[in-house]
């Protein structure tokens, strides 16, 4: 970010809050600190007196504005704490003078290579954002709001996907999230429209036992109200100036009037929207890509083992590639005596290793290679290995998948390979054991075809249609593709890959892992949205790949010619598979209860059916959707398809009266419906 503009509230301009500073006269704005309270311990006192240079450093600067620091219960006055994480409603600043604010709401969370993908509900973060206001809150802000993607290397780690999709209210292309941004959105609209009485307002509570209360904001133009149920099991029915309400559990009820209820976190009004992937459909293109590629190129320097530098001792990756590749070869030769006591022995070749993944050739042939799994980032490698008389090179290709980027001390975690490093024989009983550890060791950092920009379409290397291998380690695949039609977002499928990076026009899309599946249990059908969030709550996609689908922004694209994509095929994989789509939503549905209104929209796209609709006291899920045991007299199908179909979107009246009365013996009724896109 760039400040050159008078920009502060002090100056003029609409900033009223400061966390960045400017640091130079280039106008460099750079962070002061972020969430550093949460590992300021290890530090010491260290840790303290750093907290006090920044803020110092940061009131030298005279912006004219208050500064905030993040998740910093020990923040220097005049600098404001406030608060990051799932929920803030119990936060209280370390000054009471200070606002209750909340920069980063977690919508959800970040998913991890050979992990499942997480969900947060949307009447959890409802909730949490509802009872931060009943509790006196003032700000609050979203972390993420919009979804994104991790081109290149900018992928945190270890192991952060280069979709950095965080189940956010706006997906990784810029589409609605639905429920969650439309549930949200009424949240914020009720909310804008009790600002005055929130901001100036008398607070008062009442307890109604079991985890129930509420809240009054009052002022002379009248009151506003929060109904709160905390309860993590059971409905909380509360009596309030002579008028009883139901509040659901682990869920808040807004009233702006004191009267009538205008917005629960639990009842959701808004459609939910089905996405789904759609083939290429540009003029002429075949379904099938045509591929052409070319090895890696390890020759000229590999079974020399020779590269840039050599010492006699193992390093760290950071250290010697200073993180300009996510690759560095470790390389070193040994000899042996057709006498020497290893001969004849059955060898193998043991890396203590903290390589987040490791490949391992002796005498130009792959060994094999071995990851780090469920975050246990050092392990020991041991495989058989062919050793002959006279010279052997051993090299060792380290890769990293993102460094460790959090944490007190996080410069310091080890990544690469640091050893020991063992060549050891084995005869019955007889061990011999050669330590390599100590060796003359020769780094190389990166690979060839990234030196050489194989990834770009004007390279000039040569590259073969014949044979086209499949499965085949440590090489390159190009074929040339044309853009979708239309304006809906490009993703392309990688499925049948393995382990890899892959670039359109030259630009790097990320870093490609579908080989690393996730496990295959843990993840449920139905989210009970009641309780406190964690990560591991509820996860979709067990036994699959972590991430499939890769977005292509259409700004990468050339939208009349030809447009090309390279991949680097780390494990072996089949390209063939490959292909480009659109992403769209495909069907919204909606379970709204009588009494509300439900707007269904194609998002640019009409209606072209209604699939279900039922009033009464169906059940089930959007796609899933059943009839139950009562259902109104008029046919709900009929109606909405009268006046939905063609439409982009459309509105509808919850009503006995529209849909004829059903009697469901005092179940609340509600209305599901599932319309095509």
């Amino acid at each position: 970010m760039v400040m050159k503009e008078k920009l502060f509230a002090s100056q003029g301009g609409p900033i009223i809050l400061a966390q960045v500073i400017d640091l130079s006269p280039k106008y460099i704005i750079r962070l002061i600190e972020n969430e550093y309270g949460n590992i300021m311990g290890p530090y010491g006192e260290a840790g303290e007196s750093y907290i006090k240079l920044c803020a110092n450093m940061a009131q030298a600067l005279n912006v004219g504005v208050p500064w905030i620091i993040c998740q910093q219960n020990y923040a220097p006055q005049p600098m404001l704490n406030i608060c990051n994480g799932f929920y803030c409603d119990n936060f209280t600043p370390n000054n009471l003078n200070t606002p209750k604010m909340w920069t980063e709401n977690w919508t959800g969370w970040f998913k991890q290579w050979g992990g499942k993908n997480p969900h947060r509900t949307t009447e959890d973060v409802a909730f949490s954002v509802a009872r931060f206001f009943q509790r006196g809150g003032t700000f609050n802000n979203y972390y993420m709001y919009h979804r994104g993607t991790n081109f290149d290397r900018s992928a945190g780690g270890p192991y952060i996907t280069t979709s950095y999709d965080y189940d956010a209210p706006l997906d990784e292309y810029g589409n609605l999230n639905q429920p969650k941004y439309g549930h949200l959105k009424q949240l914020h609209d009720v909310l804008h429209s009790m600002e005055k009485t929130l901001t100036y307002g008398n607070i008062s509570t009442i307890d109604f036992g079991n985890s129930a209360s509420a809240t009054i904001y009052t002022t002379q133009e009248g009151y506003s109200c929060f109904f709160g149920n905390g309860n993590e099991n059971s409905d909380a029915t509360i009596s309030f100036r002579g008028e009883s309400y139901v509040v659901p559990a682990w869920s808040v009820t807004i009233l702006p009037d004191c009267k009538t209820e205008a917005y629960n976190t639990a009842k959701i009004t808004t459609q939910t929207s089905m996405m789904v992937k759609k083939p290429n459909e540009a003029e002429d293109d075949p379904s099938t890509l045509k591929w052409s590629w070319r090895p890696e190129n390890m020759d000229n320097f590999v079974l020399r083992g020779k590269g840039e530098s050599t010492n006699t001792q193992l390093f760290d990756q950071k250290v010697v590639s200073n993180d300009q590749s996510d690759y560095l070869w470790y390389m070193t030769t040994v000899k042996f005596r057709k006498r020497d006591p290893f001969m004849g022995k059955n060898m193998s070749l043991r890396v203590n290793s903290t390589a987040h993944v490791l490949r391992v050739f002796v005498n130009g042939k792959h060994i094999v290679s071995q990851h780090a799994e469920n975050e246990k980032f050092h392990y020991v490698f041991e495989k058989d290995a062919k050793f002959k008389s006279g010279r052997n090179v051993i090299f060792l290709l380290s890769i990293t998948v993102g460094l460790q980027n959090y944490g007190a001390f996080f410069e310091s975690v080890p990544v690469g390979i640091t050893g020991p490093i063992f060549i050891i024989g084995r005869n019955g009983d007889e061990i011999i054991v050669k330590d390599l550890s100590s060796h003359k060791w020769s780094y190389k950092t990166g690979l060839n075809g990234f030196e050489n920009k194989l990834f770009k379409t004007e390279s000039p290397s040569k590259w073969s249609f014949e044979s086209v291998p499949l499965n085949r380690t440590m090489t390159w695949y190009k074929t040339t593709f044309k853009a979708p039609l239309g304006n809906d977002p490009v993703v392309v499928d990688l499925l049948g890959l393995g382990k890899g990076t892959a670039w359109v026009n030259g630009n790097n899309i990320g870093c490609y892992w579908l080989a690393f599946n996730s496990s295959s249990d843990g993840c449920s059908a139905k989210c009970n949205y009641r309780g406190a969030y964690y990560a591991e709550k509820y996860q979709t996609n067990c036994g699959e790949p972590t991430q499939r689908w890769y977005h292509v922004p259409r700004s990468f694209l050339i939208t009349e010619g030809v447009n090309t994509l390279v991949l680097f095929e780390e494990m072996g994989g089949n390209p063939s598979l490959v292909n480009f789509q659109t992403t769209r939503v495909g069907s919204v549905c909606a379970n709204v209860y009588e009494k509300n209104v439900i707007e269904l929209s194609c998002d640019r796209k009409t209606i072209s059916a209604i699939k279900f609709a039922s009033f009464g006291n169906s059940d089930g899920n959007c796609g899933s959707f059943v009839k139950g045991t009562c259902e109104g007299s008029k046919n709900a199908v009929d109606i909405l398809t009268k006046e939905c179909i063609g439409k982009e979107k459309c509105s509808i009246d919850v009503t006995a009266e529209k849909f004829g009365v059903p009697d469901c013996s005092g179940v609340a009724r509600r209305l599901p419906i599932e319309a095509i896109c």
